[in-house]
C-alpha cells in the first residue's frame, strides 16, 4: 500500500468532502446527480460534474492505497466472464473472485478465447505471487487451455453449477451499469471496475462474518481504512 500523502492542491473543497463524495459513488448505486443531492442535503453545493472529476482522479489513487488480502497457498480461484455492450460493441470483462468472493482482479478484453483467458491467469499469478490450490470455471475450453500453459500443475474444475461465486460476483456491477446506463468506452469500464471492485472488497464483510455486531465493526474499521486511504482523517 502506498504511503505518500494523497495531494488536494488546488482543490477548494476538503479532502473530508472530496473523499465522501468518492465513496458514495463507487460504494452505492447511485447516480451522480442523486450523489449531488445527498451532498446539497448536507449544505455542500458542487456538481454531479465535478464528482465525476473528482472520481476519475481520486478514485484510482485511494484504491491503490487499500489494503489487499493476503493470498495463500490453499485459496481457490473461481473465474468467468460477462459480456457488457459499449457502443454498440461487445466486450468481455473477466474476473477472478477467491473462494470468500474477494475480487482478486478484472480485465475488458475484446475476445472471448485462450489469449484472453492466458492473460487474466498471466496476470493474477503476477499479482497474487503464488498458485492457487484449485480453480474453477464454467464450461469454456479456452480456461483449460489456458491452464496448461500458464499452471499446468494446479487442479481444475469445470462445473458451471459449481462456479456460481464467480458468476454471483457480477451482479452488483450490472446494478452500476444500469444505474450509469451503461459505459462509454471500454477504458473507463476498467477504470471503475478497478475502484468499484477495491472499494466492495473493503466494505463487504467476510462470509465467515454473520452477526450484526461482527458486520458494524468491519464497516466501522473499512471506513477508518478509507479515511486514512485519502488522507481524510478529521
Amino acid at each position: 500500500m502506498s504511503t505518500s500523502p494523497v495531494s488536494y492542491k488546488r482543490h477548494r473543497f476538503p479532502p473530508q468532502i472530496i473523499a465522501h463524495a468518492v465513496w458514495l459513488h463507487f460504494r452505492f448505486p447511485l447516480s451522480l446527480r442523486l450523489v449531488e443531492e445527498l451532498l446539497l442535503e448536507r449544505g455542500i453545493a458542487v456538481s454531479y460534474e465535478t464528482i465525476r472529476r473528482w472520481g476519475k482522479k481520486f478514485g484510482p489513487d485511494y484504491a491503490r492505497r487499500l489494503r489487499r488480502k493476503t493470498p495463500g497457498g490453499n485459496d481457490v480461484w473461481h473465474l468467468d466472464e460477462v459480456v457488457i455492450t459499449i457502443a454498440g460493441r461487445k466486450r468481455w470483462l473477466w474476473r477472478a473472485v477467491d473462494q470468500d468472493g474477494y475480487v482478486l482482479d478484472e480485465i475488458v478484453q475484446t475476445r472471448r478465447n485462450t489469449k484472453a483467458a492466458r492473460r487474466l491467469l498471466t496476470r493474477l499469478l503476477r499479482k497474487q505471487g503464488i498458485a492457487p490450490k484449485r480453480m474453477i470455471t464454467d464450461k469454456l475450453r479456452s480456461y483449460g487451455a489456458a491452464r496448461r500453459q500458464v499452471m499446468p500443475h494446479v487442479e481444475h474444475r469445470s462445473h458451471k453449477g459449481l462456479n456460481n461465486r464467480a458468476e454471483n460476483s457480477h451482479v452488483p456491477l450490472r446494478k452500476r451499469e444500469r444505474m450509469m446506463q451503461g459505459f462509454r468506452s471500454p477504458g473507463g469500464l476498467q477504470r471503475f471496475v478497478s475502484v468499484f471492485s477495491a472499494v466492495r472488497n473493503l466494505f463487504v464483510p467476510p462470509r465467515s462474518q454473520r452477526s450484526a455486531f461482527q458486520n458494524r465493526v468491519h464497516r466501522i474499521q473499512a471506513i477508518a481504512e478509507w479515511n486514512a486511504a485519502a488522507g481524510a482523517m478529521s
